[in-house]
């Protein structure tokens, strides 16, 4: 059994450890949401194909190289020394064009009565974040 976390979620797979995220086609959309398709790996109107004659290293025997793929949409995917646990995170471009927008992301937290509170109900406001850590 494998993990597979991303940005938002995280997944127990039947994926064995080791090397290469080895994926059940089905695993990967409940995982990502990009779906195996005969011209590659999409998600919606996006597609990204298959590299020519590397076919064997990225789908092979009904699975598909997860972080194979992930590394050649160039986004971070990482795992653990064992190989059980894996992180697919965004890529390096999308990172920085979020900075580059000088825009927060939006997240929603309760106050000290519960009632909840988005970081966009404030948008054209001065904010003062603060956050604490126990360590």
């Amino acid at each position: 059994m494998t993990t597979v976390l991303t940005e938002d979620s995280f997944t127990q797979t039947s994926a064995q450890p080791g090397a290469g995220l080895w994926m059940d086609p089905a695993e990967v959309t409940a995982a990502t949401g990009w779906t195996l398709k005969p011209e590659g790996l999409c998600k919606g109107d996006i597609c990204v194909p298959v590299p020519a004659g590397q076919e064997a290293e990225f789908v092979a025997d009904g699975s598909v190289n997860l972080g194979m793929f992930w590394t050649h949409m160039g986004k971070t995917a990482t795992a653990s020394a064992a190989g059980d646990v894996w992180f697919l995170g965004e890529g390096a471009q999308t990172r920085n064009n979020a900075l580059l927008s000088l825009q927060a992301p939006d997240f929603t937290l309760p106050d000290f009565d519960g009632k909840l509170h988005s970081l966009s109900d404030f948008r054209r406001q001065r904010v003062l974040l603060i956050t604490w850590a126990s360590w």
